[in-house]
């Protein structure tokens, strides 16, 4: 679940989510209050680029570091060139899958949409990864070819040699020498030459997968969630009706966007950048968050649209340095992965020395990811979008009415097609074959207004990243001296939530807690690292074996 607040002009207000009428069906299924839209069959390619000739010369992306930049026409071309050498160069066929990873860099589209427009399927892998993490991944995506920075390289190549593979590396040597070993981006994406006519031989259409990030779902390890083109242009569609959040794109007008929520996670990837460009809006990408390049950037750039997550407004709403002058051009402000508390936002508001306006918003990777909008109350996480239906459940899966407490169920055109070669996991998921369960507990109003109650699931939500139990505890289990593990989230003032491990030794091992942690630190990215580890003589189970975290919880934390 993702929290957004946004300021919103009179004529674009979300007032059709509350008029009278019903949203309740006689078998208790919520729809959603506003008309359905019409899904084009297209892939993602051909829809973000539909309305090209309307702003082919228009910036579609910007460094905001380094102000390196390209129009739509260039963005098109150069990912074109790349797709024809990906199909010509990698024997890249309809339906191979390719690793991109890289920080937010203004390649980052030109890079999907090559893999898009060469049949390709895009997984997209975070670039603070550890060599055990990206070798994980290239396993259970199956990757043919892996994109990366220069810098990444190294780490890239220890993954393959963790996994025994031979894969071809490209990298992108804008500014840098290119690496031994791998092949150039710009050689890729800047060949005039290359015979686009066997482009022709691409066979995909809009059922066909497009991208496969990796999501943990509600519990367990992370999981290939298989989202076809029909996914992310049915959500994209479901964005541009009484929720849009932008002005149209004109001959006189281009609304501008900061994207500094990492594109390889889906809200950074389908909402901040493919959804925009298929609007025609300005991508300003920043690499990370860092206070000064931050600021700078929202100084030189007249951005109207700001998707952050909590760490961010916490830090424009407290940060001296801050003041309302880095704000004055913006409309609308999104923050999304966790709910921000009022006092963070009322911070805000004095910052910004303006009256915006909060609402909360609700998704999951699987769901493309975008499920609900609000524009009422703090409490509530709004209505479902156009062609989206949901059911509150109990514990047999039996509708409950409004105001009635149970888990959410999802369905619509934005939902997952299924985790990749995982029936087990899609069985537990899919409720009759289609209904997606959240994990997360809710309440529905009678006039279809979403309340978060609780979430089932057990991930840890640390700076809004998702940490999933499971993937440490088996990261732990590798340590020669522990034979069980277990690892629950408790609270933390900077992050939300941080790891924290319980584990059994073997009989006459030894370890002390910094070894541990030293340990794991080694074999996940920064987010995921224990902070505090106990040791038990027993970790607490149900007579089936699942670990009891709560009881874990209750009794040590």
């Amino acid at each position: 679940m993702f929290a957004l607040m946004f300021r919103l002009k009179p004529v674009r207000r979300l007032s059709v989510c509350f008029k009278e009428k019903s949203v309740w069906t006689s078998e208790k299924v919520c729809i959603s209050p506003y008309k359905d839209v019409e899904i084009p069959n297209m892939t993602v390619d051909q829809y973000v680029f539909k309305d090209l000739e309307k702003w082919a010369n228009k910036t579609a992306v910007v460094c905001g570091h380094t102000n390196r930049s390209y129009t739509y026409e260039q963005v098109y071309k150069k990912s074109r060139i790349l797709a024809a050498n990906l199909r010509k160069k990698f024997k890249v066929r309809d339906g191979d899958t390719i690793g991109v990873v890289l920080p937010n860099v203004p390649e980052y589209p030109i890079v999907v949409f090559g893999i898009l427009a060469a049949g390709g399927v895009v997984t997209t892998l975070n670039p603070i990864y550890t060599a055990y993490e990206i070798e994980r991944q290239i396993g259970l995506s199956e990757a043919s070819i892996i994109i990366t920075n220069e810098d990444i390289v190294p780490t890239v190549k220890e993954a393959l040699k963790l996994a025994k593979k031979d894969l071809p590396v490209i990298s992108l040597n804008i500014t840098q020498s290119l690496p031994e070993g791998t092949m150039s981006y710009k050689e890729l994406a800047e060949d005039n030459l290359i015979d686009l006519s066997i482009l022709n031989e691409v066979n995909r259409n809009h059922e066909d997968l497009a991208f496969l990030p990796y999501s943990s779902g509600t519990t367990g390890m992370p999981k290939g969630v298989q989202l076809s083109n029909r996914n992310i242009v049915a959500n994209c569609q479901q964005q541009n009706t009484d929720v849009r959040l932008y002005e149209y794109t004109t001959k006189s007008n281009q609304d501008s966007t900061l994207v500094v929520l990492p594109m390889f996670h889906s809200y950074g990837l389908s909402i901040c950048m493919l959804h925009k460009m298929s609007a025609g809006l300005k991508l300003v990408s920043v690499p990370k968050f860092q206070p000064d390049m931050f600021l700078n950037t929202l100084l030189t750039h007249k951005l109207q649209l700001l998707y952050l997550a909590p760490p961010m407004v916490l830090f424009l709403g407290s940060y001296p340095q801050v003041t309302a002058k880095h704000m004055e051009s913006v409309t609308s402000v999104i923050s999304g992965a966790a709910p921000l508390p009022s006092a963070d936002i009322y911070r805000f508001f004095d910052k910004a020395e303006r009256d915006v306006k909060f609402v909360q918003g609700y998704g999951m990777t699987e769901a493309s990811p975008l499920v609900s909008l609000s524009d009422r109350s703090y409490e509530d996480v709004g209505c479902a979008l156009p062609n989206v239906r949901l059911r509150v459940v109990d514990g047999n899966m039996k509708n409950l009415g409004p105001g009635e407490i149970g888990e959410l169920l999802v369905d619509g055109p934005n939902v997952m097609k299924g985790y990749l070669k995982n029936p087990e996991a899609n069985a537990d998921v899919f409720v009759d074959g289609k209904w997606l369960r959240s994990g997360d507990l809710v309440k529905i109003n009678e006039d279809g207004t979403i309340v978060v109650v609780d979430r089932l699931k057990e991930l840890i939500k640390v700076k809004g990243y998702q940490v999933p139990p499971a993937e440490l505890e088996n990261v732990l289990k590798e340590h020669a001296a522990i034979i069980d593990a277990g690892v629950v989230g408790v609270p933390d003032d900077a992050a939300g939530e941080k790891p924290k491990a319980f584990v059994v030794l073997k009989p006459g091992a030894g370890a002390t807690e910094q070894e541990i942690i030293e340990f794991v630190s080694k074999r996940v990215a920064p987010y995921k690292k224990i902070r505090e580890v106990i040791f038990l003589e027993s970790i607490p189970k149900n007579p089936s074996g699942k670990i009891l975290r709560r009881t874990l919880k209750e009794q040590y934390c």
